[in-house]
């Protein structure tokens, strides 16, 4: 019986994340916006999670680059591996492997802090004080996850990049010319621009998702550690689902980029 009254609840609670993300479209557009908050926020969001995303990001590159190379040198195209992973890393693996970063770190952290503040009737305290907790609470957030994802993400790209590129000169022999020749040609102008849309996109789930889970926590601390966990597995399956979408609005019908098509 357990099973189906906690989906009924999944369920409530992400359409309450669905409504709350309209509430803040319409507070933006009223141009309500808390700055101090909206830089505490921005730092927690971007240069605190610096050194974790980058660190990810060398790691997979690197990784990425081994099982690559080998199979790509025994085929006689060593040269394409470079091209491979930028495509695969602007594309997909820094927008992804950065946001499921963040949503395990800030993610968590939004709907700990948030939800703290709801069982101990901080966020009534704000309503008693005429404080719109969706203008001095989620819209810092936001913005802050919007903005601070898609830098990172780029952070990510290069980093990635130089992490498959310092694998492939000193283990597969592979020179800094063809790697980053390879890139160049492979990459277009419209797989550079996806991965900062894609973190934007991530960004707004990330935040929408970890507020909305802490303004609806009840239970006391049980149901506050019960939010950060499912804010983090609901912002998980968020990104991988709408990165389906937008990799498939994005590159279906695009042509090969191996052939220049973009």
């Amino acid at each position: 019986m357990n099973q189906p009254s906690s989906l009924s609840q999944w369920s409530q609670r992400l359409l309450a994340a669905v409504l709350l993300g309209g509430q803040v479209m319409v507070h933006l557009l009223g141009g309500k916006i808390h700055r101090r908050n909206t830089v505490e926020q921005m730092a927690l969001v971007g240069p605190a999670s610096l050194p974790i995303a980058l660190v990810t990001a060398a790691f997979v590159g690197m990784v990425f680059t081994i099982q690559v190379s080998r199979e790509f040198i025994n085929l006689g195209a060593g040269s394409a591996v470079g091209g491979v992973l930028a495509i695969s890393l602007a594309r997909e693996l820094a927008p992804v492997l950065t946001a499921v970063v963040l949503a395990g770190r800030v993610g968590s952290a939004f709907a700990a802090e948030i939800g703290t503040m709801r069982v101990t009737e901080q966020i009534d305290a704000l309503y008693v004080l005429r404080t719109d907790p969706i203008d001095y609470l989620v819209i810092p957030r936001l913005i802050a996850c919007c903005l601070m994802l898609p830098i990172l993400t780029v952070l990510s790209f290069i980093t990635g990049m130089t992490g498959g590129l310092l694998i492939a000169n000193s283990l597969y022999g592979i020179s800094q010319t063809v790697f980053l020749d390879s890139a160049r040609n492979f990459l277009g102008v419209w797989d550079l621009c996806s991965a900062p849309i894609k973190g934007f996109c991530f960004g707004a789930l990330i935040a929408i998702i970890g507020s909305s889970w802490g303004l609806t926590t009840t239970g006391g601390a049980k149901g506050v550690g019960q939010s950060t966990t499912t804010a983090v597995v609901t912002s998980l399956l968020a990104i991988f689902i709408s990165n389906f979408f937008l990799s498939w609005l994005m590159f279906q019908g695009l042509g090969s980029a191996v052939l220049g098509g973009g």
